[in-house]
């Protein structure tokens, strides 16, 4: 029984007869119709995003199934939480704060690709990718988080598998990220005032001693390391390197 496979890169939820897919499919003689509808019905969940398929044909009976990949857990996370990427100081700089219906949802579509061998465990590999993003989970961080899953708090969230919001609950995590984003703003502001002040205090000193009166001004690397002073001797290298190109 020979089988080809044809994969493809489609958005979640929309895809169509139109290339990539159509053109790969026309060859194999399947209803090209029923393809789309049933990858469309499989991705729907990730509408916004692109998804690795597979549509593997057996070229006597004409049948078809259909393999569907997941994006990265990270991925996931930045769709549920609606931010476009993690924060930069993870530890102190949270850009969201998701449910554990939400977490619970990712873990599931993840599920062939986690270690976790029961529900919980795989919550918790979720939650751990939530920790290197500057995610909170149900209004705390996610070391937290993972403590009170291992404590039982969402011992009937986990086993009934819920993963849906209510209107409401939408409403009010909508309100809640966009207050941590005006939060987030605001100490930035604040860091990258505090990472001056120091430059203009320190002016002539070397780069290594500003690094570290910054560290100790608690100043994020993240902030102050595109303000430190250009190293003087890479500053010359870099300037001889054309000169020496053209010997």
């Amino acid at each position: 029984m020979a089988k080809e496979t044809i994969e493809v890169l489609i958005e979640g939820g929309k895809a169509t007869a139109a290339p990539p897919l159509g053109p790969a499919l026309g060859p194999m003689g399947v209803n090209i119709g029923q393809v789309v509808a049933e990858i469309n019905k499989k991705t729907a969940s990730f509408k916004g995003m692109q998804v690795p398929v597979k549509v593997i044909i057996d070229t006597e009976t004409k049948a078809f199934d259909i393999a569907v990949g997941t994006p990265p857990a990270s991925a996931l996370i930045k769709k549920e939480a609606g931010i476009k990427k993690g924060s930069g100081v993870p530890q102190s700089d949270y850009v969201a704060d998701l449910k554990i219906e939400q977490i619970i949802k990712i873990a599931q579509m993840k599920e062939s690709n986690l270690l976790g061998k029961n529900a919980h465990s795989r919550v918790k590999e979720i939650i751990g990718t939530c920790d290197s993003m500057g995610v909170m989970v149900e209004g705390v961080d996610a070391r937290e988080a993972i403590k009170q899953v291992n404590e039982g708090k969402f011992d009937s969230e986990i086993t009934s598998g819920k993963t849906e919001l209510s209107a409401e609950e939408l409403k009010e995590q909508e309100v809640e990220q966009k207050k941590m984003q005006e939060e987030i703003e605001k100490k930035r502001s604040e860091f990258e005032t505090k990472a001056k002040d120091v430059l203009a205090a320190m002016k002539g000193k070397s780069k290594s001693d500003i690094k570290a009166k910054m560290i100790e001004a608690g100043v994020p690397v993240q902030i102050f390391e595109p303000l430190l002073p250009v190293d003087e001797k890479k500053a010359d290298a870099t300037a001889t390197k054309p000169a020496e190109a053209k010997k």
